[in-house]
């Protein structure tokens, strides 16, 4: 289908109530709008979490900026700093950059204006309380799990308007944790109506900002991320830039959305990815020593549809997402174990095998539009899985480890690189 771009997308105001965010947006004058319902936070009118919900409807926007790819972004009266210009710029560019590589698009000629001045509204929240945005992955159990014991720590789950996923529901349920709640409706238009453009957007910044906002609005003084070092590499390079599904995760993204929000709510709401210097390989082998969720925890895409009769109850077994934890986890977790968990092997399915060179690095294609680690994460997992007698006998797995040569892995089970991590938050 043929289309044209849109000229203009407008910030048409934002609703705050006690417990609900209201999002307004016009797309050369077609309305849309978005809501987010919160349970178990306190007033979301007081200054600070309005601040960060203004924040959240600026990022939150580009699902309806991407409808159309409109040319024009007008901020019409909303309230931002230099530092949520800059944010908002870089996740027009960089956070809907695989929606412009998917549909041949250049961004850069978007241009934003309007906007009016910021007053900051002071966060003050306990330094010793703190959300952890929960997705029921590898890497959100594993943060959860390493914060230290004596932290108030309760987790932050953000289901459709269709209802809650239960694999994630039940893997909170495992940790004991309470839960902090809220419920994102989009605009129905963006899945009933074929000529919009659809595609990915920077969902992670957009659930960061949101419990920025549930912790400003219950007094908590922090947010921890779980985004790992390798969620910074990029998947191809286009037009000389960057391109990375994982941009929201990044270590950019992460600078980008510290510094708007201390520019709203100030420097007492600290937001930090935990796992920031960590690798994928590292993670694994932390959830490994936590048999508590292997049989609960999902990452497969399939079983977070949104619409609640298309999710899958186990893991596909198929996509790039499967085969990758799979692969990861194999060097650390019995073979049989693992088998166990996916209800197949996924990494010993032959039919798997060009998806599993394209993530050791050795495909025709770049690394795939998914949450998986980087090339170097992956061939190392394969070289530690094939030296265990358990797999010896899997001739595909063999001959793609033996094309790989000599993996060095030992900096990937150690920290490296910077992170902003408090020290409160280490054990």
């Amino acid at each position: 289908m043929s289309r044209s771009r849109a000229e203009v997308f407008a910030y048409r105001g934002l609703e705050v109530e006690a417990d609900v965010l209201r999002a307004h947006y016009d797309l050369d004058g077609r309305a849309f709008v978005e809501e987010v319902a919160f349970e178990g936070v306190g007033d979301l009118r007081a200054p600070a979490p309005r601040a960060g919900a203004t924040l959240w409807y600026l990022v939150a926007g580009l699902s309806y900026l991407k409808a159309g790819a409109a040319r024009h972004v007008d901020l019409t009266a909303t309230p931002v700093g230099p530092a949520g210009r800059a944010l908002l710029a870089a996740a027009i560019r960089d956070g809907l950059g695989e929606f412009a590589v998917r549909n041949d698009l250049d961004l850069s000629d978007v241009e934003v204006t309007g906007g009016a001045p910021l007053v900051a509204a002071l966060a003050a929240g306990d330094p010793r309380r703190v959300l952890v945005p929960f997705g029921g992955g590898i890497d959100s159990v594993v943060a959860l799990e390493e914060l230290p014991a004596d932290l108030d720590q309760a987790l932050f789950i953000v289901s459709p308007a269709s209802g809650p996923f239960a694999a994630l529901e039940a893997t909170a349920g495992v940790t004991g944790r309470p839960v902090v709640r809220a419920s994102r409706r989009l605009d129905p238009a963006l899945t009933s109506d074929a000529s919009l453009w659809r595609g990915h957007v920077p969902v992670t910044a957009m659930v960061t900002l949101l419990a920025a906002t549930a912790a400003a609005a219950s007094g908590r003084g922090g947010v921890v991320m779980s985004n790992e070092r390798s969620a910074s590499e990029p998947n191809l390079v286009r037009a000389g830039r960057p391109v990375n599904h994982q941009w929201s995760k990044s270590w950019d993204a992460e600078q980008l959305l510290g510094a708007a929000l201390a520019e709203s709510v100030g420097d007492a709401l600290v937001v930090a990815s935990l796992l920031r210097d960590r690798s994928e390989l590292w993670v694994a082998e932390r959830f490994a020593r936590l048999p508590q969720y292997h049989e609960v925890f999902r990452s497969c895409n399939r079983a977070f549809a949104q619409d609640p009769a298309r999710r899958a109850t186990t893991w596909c077994g198929q996509c790039d997402k499967c085969l990758f934890v799979n692969l990861v986890l194999a060097p650390f977790v019995a073979r049989d174990r693992l088998a166990a968990i996916f209800h197949g092997e996924p990494l010993a399915d032959p039919a798997r095998l060009d998806q599993l060179r394209t993530l050791v690095g050795r495909g025709a294609e770049p690394k795939p539009f998914e949450c998986v680690g980087d090339p170097a994460e992956s061939a190392a997992a394969l070289r530690r899985a094939v030296a265990a007698p358990a797999w010896a006998g899997v001739a595909h797995l063999a001959a793609l480890a033996a094309e790989l040569g000599p993996v060095p892995d030992a900096d990937l089970l150690e920290p490296a690189g910077e992170t902003r991590v408090p020290s409160h938050w280490l054990r």
